[in-house]
């Protein structure tokens, strides 16, 4: 409720869903959540050694493991592993760091750290540590394959280990997670996950790496379903590469101040803002008290949202405003135990007779505010409601049987005509501070929850499957993902590891008119990324997606080709790991020639080629026949007789057919550079 102060970071369960862009719809279906201790308190709680270190563990090969933790300033701390003793002390801080290694591949080895406690870990192995982060087709497990139970039952990889990294939003970049590293079985596979087990295209890219290399792979996995870029992303990097997110970096670190004055004063930051911006609030909630006369105050019929009600100063989805109502009661009602029944959207806080009764926050939880002895009188009795509006319509809605006064065994219904009144509409300059608990997509709440606190853990590179959320914004997402994964890199310290995309399946029916399209956007943002960051790879999903389900369940093919595409990069394996890419074009007549990399073999799969469209000067796209001619594939039209512009693949979902002999699916491209429909959003 806003009246308390929100903690610092909140570890939520969710299901898997993809549209969970909504906070609301994220409050709805939080299933638990964890309070972490803030300020001084958390850090007296940290870890004698960074949970990243359990039994079972990958080191990362070819390096110097970081290894870390915390202890009383100017501890000593030893670490021993294969006949090596490291020695160092806890700074002024309390932190602790060591390098251990580099260590010769396999193991198992046995690492022992020695300070104020002794702690020994069992069977590590020295291979490749993978991250694996996206939103909900990353986080998605092994539970929801078509045949999860053969895939699962087979699951038994000793040299393949997996971490699970809890869902954390936290306002400010955290030093510490929580997880245990675990042998790849059918046990560990079914349950480590948050979405039906272990992520699947994570396991299946790890499963073949793991087989193919003959080297132990070590999967860090760290995901949220509906999720954004931004989330993901660092606040300085932000900052400093996209302007347009200053606001919410500047509420984060509002936040962050506010929390400290309330340790150090006293203070609550939301009950200040309300006595500041509200003039209901004031001091003491004047628009709440018993006697007030609001005989001037609008009128509107209740359960309903206020934005309906015709009042033009309630038109505003951001605002305060205020609820009054009068019940009148008999002796003998007043005399009885008493609960206030009814929903408010987004959050409220309720008096009666001037009696503080409750408050709470979310706009799908039913109020049961139970009402102090001695409240309630004989004839008429206020209620007044605070209720907060942050987004969409706003007021006490939802089912007339649920708005009603419970007076012993009788209801007294409220609904009917109630008295509102505006106390003040939120804007930008008076800006509530931000409220992140229950919303993972605030710009860099992932990054501080559920990436920082694995650095500087020693790692091979990252997989990552996400851009559905940002699909809107697909223009931006050409400098947003390369600055999110930049902000990884500096992060780590490690250079520009490996940083391998999967660029978005296909999902929605195919589109009856050809033309401009976001998805499309979207992963052209994701293929620009490889062009413009070192070391970054893409495999594109664009065949294998599903009309009706945005979770396509085959995360084997997807695990797969990010392995190809790490053997052939990164593992420098002779393997084909690409599809067809444009090269270049040529008009030659009435058609035009397209020419490809990775093209050996060019072929079309199940039938006539398909998924081109062509255009004029005029922009006006068309279907095109297209035919392969060699390592080329020639386009044309008989309505477009001078075409300029060819484009494959370009729709949330092409039937488009055209591969290379390794049946690897060629990218989504287009020749031309017009406006796309996302730029400027």
């Amino acid at each position: 409720m806003f009246d308390s102060l929100i903690p610092e970071s909140i570890s939520f369960k969710l299901s898997g869903d993809m549209f969970n862009r909504n906070p609301r719809v994220v409050s709805a279906l939080m299933l638990t959540a964890t309070v972490s201790m803030a300020g001084r308190a958390q850090q007296d709680l940290r870890p004698f050694i960074s949970p990243m270190f359990t039994s079972n563990m990958v080191l990362q090969r070819g390096m110097k493991d970081p290894v870390w933790g915390w202890a009383a300033p100017g501890t000593a701390v030893t670490v021993s592993i294969n006949g090596q003793d490291t020695s160092t002390t806890a700074g002024s801080d309390g932190k602790w760091q060591v390098k251990v290694g580099p260590l010769p591949v396999g193991g198992p080895y046995t690492m022992t750290v020695t300070g104020p406690q002794t702690i020994k870990f069992d069977n590590i192995l020295v291979g490749d540590v993978w991250i694996c982060s996206g939103q909900s087709n990353m986080e998605m497990g092994v539970g929801n394959l078509k045949d999860p139970d053969a895939t699962i039952s087979a699951a038994n990889y000793p040299t393949l280990r997996l971490y699970a990294v809890p869902k954390m939003i936290s306002a400010e970049a955290l030093s510490s997670t929580s997880g245990n590293w675990q042998e790849c079985t059918p046990t560990a596979l079914r349950k480590d996950g948050d979405w039906g087990g272990f992520s699947a295209a994570a396991y299946f890219f790890g499963k073949k790496l793991n087989e193919d290399l003959k080297v132990p792979i070590g999967l860090i996995h760290t995901s949220w379903g509906g999720t954004p870029a931004e989330a993901w992303t660092s606040e300085k990097e932000l900052g400093d590469h996209l302007p347009e997110f200053q606001t919410y970096l500047a509420q984060l670190a509002t936040l962050r101040e506010s929390r400290k004055h309330k340790t150090e004063n006293g203070i609550d930051p939301f009950a200040e803002w309300y006595q500041k911006n509200d003039p209901g609030t004031g001091t003491s909630a004047a628009w709440a008290a018993a006697d007030l006369n609001d005989s001037s105050w609008k009128s509107l019929n209740l359960p309903g949202f206020v934005q309906d009600s015709g009042i033009p100063e309630l038109k505003n989805p951001e605002s305060v405003f205020w609820l009054r109502r009068t019940v009148e009661l008999t002796a003998d009602q007043a005399a009885q135990a008493a609960t206030l029944n009814f929903v408010a959207d987004d959050n409220d806080t309720t008096w009666v007779n001037g009696v503080k009764v409750g408050a709470t926050e979310g706009w799908n939880t039913p109020r049961q505010y139970k009402i102090p002895s001695g409240t309630l009188h004989s004839g008429s009795n206020s209620i007044s409601v605070r209720v907060t509006d942050t987004s969409a319509p706003g007021g006490i809605y939802g089912d007339p049987n649920g708005l009603f006064l419970q007076v012993g065994g009788e209801k007294v219904s409220l609904v009917g005509s109630w008295k509102v009144k505006l106390g003040v509409a939120i804007s930008a300059k008076n800006a509530l501070p931000a409220t992140i608990q229950q919303n993972p997509n605030f710009p860099s709440v992932l990054y501080n929850g559920m990436i920082q606190p694995l650095v500087p853990y020693g790692v091979k590179g990252a997989i990552w499957y996400q851009g559905e959320s940002n699909a809107g914004k697909a223009f931006q997402y050409r400098t947003l993902l390369p600055t999110m994964i930049e902000s990884w890199h500096k992060s780590w310290g490690q250079g520009s590891f490996p940083f391998l995309i999967v660029q978005l399946a296909g999902f929605g029916h195919p589109a009856t008119i050809p033309g401009d399209d976001a998805w499309a956007e979207l992963r052209e943002a994701q293929f620009l990324t490889t062009k413009k960051v070192k070391n970054a790879g893409i495999m594109t999903a664009v065949d294998i997606g599903e009309e009706n389900d945005i979770h396509p369940k085959n995360k084997m093919e997807v695990g797969r080709r990010l392995a190809l595409v790490a053997e052939a990069s990164d593992y420098h394996m002779k393997v084909e790991s690409s599809g067809p890419v444009y090269k270049s074009m040529r008009v030659e007549g009435g058609a035009v020639r397209i020419s490809f990399e990775h093209a050996k073999g060019l072929q079309s799969v199940g039938g006539n080629l398909k998924g081109f469209i062509i255009a004029g000067a005029d922009h006006k796209w068309t279907w095109a026949d297209a035919k392969i001619d060699g390592n080329s594939v020639i386009v044309s039209a008989a309505s477009v007789p001078n075409p300029v512009a060819v484009r494959y693949s370009w729709a949330s979902f092409s039937d488009s057919n055209l591969a290379n002999g390794e049946r690897l699916p060629a990218f989504p491209f287009r020749t031309d550079d017009w406006k796309g429909i996302t730029g400027g959003k």
